[in-house]
């Protein structure tokens, strides 16, 4: 598809898309195009800019960002790490023995499946979700 803006004898300019820069030449030769203001049939393209797009700098921009944000998921892995226990899989068995029996707890860290996540949630549990990425992924 190819949008062109184009103009007509009566000076009104307008927009119109076609299929191809052939298919234009095709029914601007049997006066098939008409000018949306005046119906007339006498238009022609205008001087038209290419509309390009910088994908290299917007993929450089997206690479920078992703990498920024790994870096900032491993910092933030290696502080959980350094600060909070591993409880691993009976993580959601300590949530609830810290949350009910009023336990002192450093913190803990562990998994557990959406559907234990969604249930200490749903228990009053202040949990959250976090991405555990690989210590790598920051390059």
């Amino acid at each position: 598809m190819i949008k062109y803006t184009l103009i007509c004898k009566c000076k009104s300019t307008f927009e119109s898309w076609f299929s191809s820069s052939k298919e234009f030449d095709v029914l601007l030769s049997k006066k098939l195009i008409k000018c949306i203001h005046c119906d007339s049939s006498e238009v022609k393209k205008t001087v038209m800019a290419p509309r390009l797009t910088r994908k290299s700098n917007q993929i450089i921009k997206k690479n920078r960002f992703q990498k920024n944000v790994n870096k900032q998921l491993v910092n933030f892995k290696k502080y959980i790490q350094k600060n909070f226990e591993d409880v691993g899989e009976r993580f959601p068995q300590e949530a609830r023995s810290i949350h009910y029996d009023k336990k002192t707890s450093k913190g803990i860290y562990g998994k557990a499946t959406s559907e234990e996540t969604s249930d200490l949630i749903d228990e009053g549990i202040d949990v959250c979700t976090l991405p555990w990425v690989d210590d790598k992924s920051q390059n």
